[in-house]
């Protein structure tokens, strides 16, 4: 019966998967706003002239988003007197606030054109800020339409945390219709932006009982840490995820992982565990194939939990219902 079970939920996941893949499309909007992926691209580069933070804080916007609900812009949706949205919820409260703007200032842009006017879903302009806010080029599939729900309950246990190991990644993915591959993949986004340091005093202070410090972290690498955040630091200060290229979208990040240099339990478990390992190594000597696979689960993650036809609505203001 539990084979059974499986089954029928593995066949349920693969027709849903393949509903949304043939209900989005890479020309959309090719009638109702042809130039939207120019006009999104223009408005992204200007806000990254800004400030770099525009890039890590566009791509943790995305993961936020799709892993509550899909990718439906839920995340954006400010909280009011009556209702305490998913962006208020404590996993949420470190997403940047240049995130946020960048979806805002590519929404006012295509406002101004006419005839993109309140025709492109802010799902659709995060998906396609996400890819042109770093990484390699790839076509986005658009159609999605905007979430008509955005509560802070709905967040809780969906996301990964920095202590997470890969059965506990492994699993949270799989919710997602995304594989372990995937999963390591997606990881790889951590070769840019930022942390606070209160997320790795565990590691570098007061790991167990029996060892002040994570003996998976490179010592070398656990000094640096301890100088950049000091028992008495403010916990709020930023350390660059990546230590060696924190600005390039590289493989590198696995390269660390091989030294010892994950700045999360979450990052280093990937090269400590057997069964993600070999998928850490190959992408650590190879940053062509890395850059395939990670567009691959890109591609795959944009199409998670996606709205389409009467099930949202494409909003006025990203930020507020209709």
């Amino acid at each position: 019966m539990a084979t059974k079970n499986l089954l029928l939920l593995l066949l349920s996941l693969f027709l849903t998967l393949n509903l949304v893949t043939a209900q989005l499309s890479r020309n959309f909007y090719a009638g109702s706003c042809p130039n939207v992926e120019q006009i999104v691209r223009n408005a992204v580069q200007q806000k990254i002239q800004q400030t770099f933070t525009t890039i890590p804080a566009t791509l943790r916007l995305y993961f936020h988003d799709c892993f509550v609900n899909g990718c439906d812009a839920s995340v954006m949706i400010a909280s009011t007197d009556n209702n305490k949205a998913e962006k208020d919820h404590p996993d949420n409260l470190s997403l940047a606030g240049d995130g946020f703007d960048t979806v805002i200032k590519a929404k006012q842009a295509l406002d101004a054109v006419a005839n993109c006017r309140n025709k492109v879903s802010c799902a659709d302009i995060l998906t396609i800020a996400t890819r042109d806010a770093g990484g390699p080029r790839y076509e986005v599939e658009l159609g999605r339409r905007d979430g008509l729900s955005s509560t802070a309950d709905s967040v809780e246990g969906k996301l990964p945390h920095p202590t997470d190991n890969v059965n506990q990644l492994t699993s949270l993915f799989a919710k997602n219709g995304l594989s372990r591959k995937d999963m390591i993949a997606l990881s790889g986004a951590h070769t840019l932006g930022f942390a606070h340091c209160k997320l790795v005093f565990n590691r570098i202070y007061n790991f167990n009982s029996t060892t002040q410090v994570d003996p998976t972290v490179n010592k070398d690498y656990v000094a640096a840490l301890q100088g950049s955040c000091p028992r008495n630091v403010d916990p709020s200060v930023a350390i660059n995820m990546d230590p060696t290229t924190p600005r390039q979208f590289d493989n590198v990040y696995y390269q660390n992982l091989q030294q010892g240099k994950g700045l999360f339990t979450s990052d280093q478990d990937l090269f400590t565990d057997s069964r993600s390992k070999p998928i850490v190594n190959l992408w650590a000597s190879n940053a062509k194939l890395f850059n395939q696979d990670f567009v691959n689960s890109m591609i795959k993650l944009g199409r998670v939990g996606v709205k389409t036809g009467r099930n949202g609505n494409i909003r006025r203001d990203c930020g507020a219902f209709n």
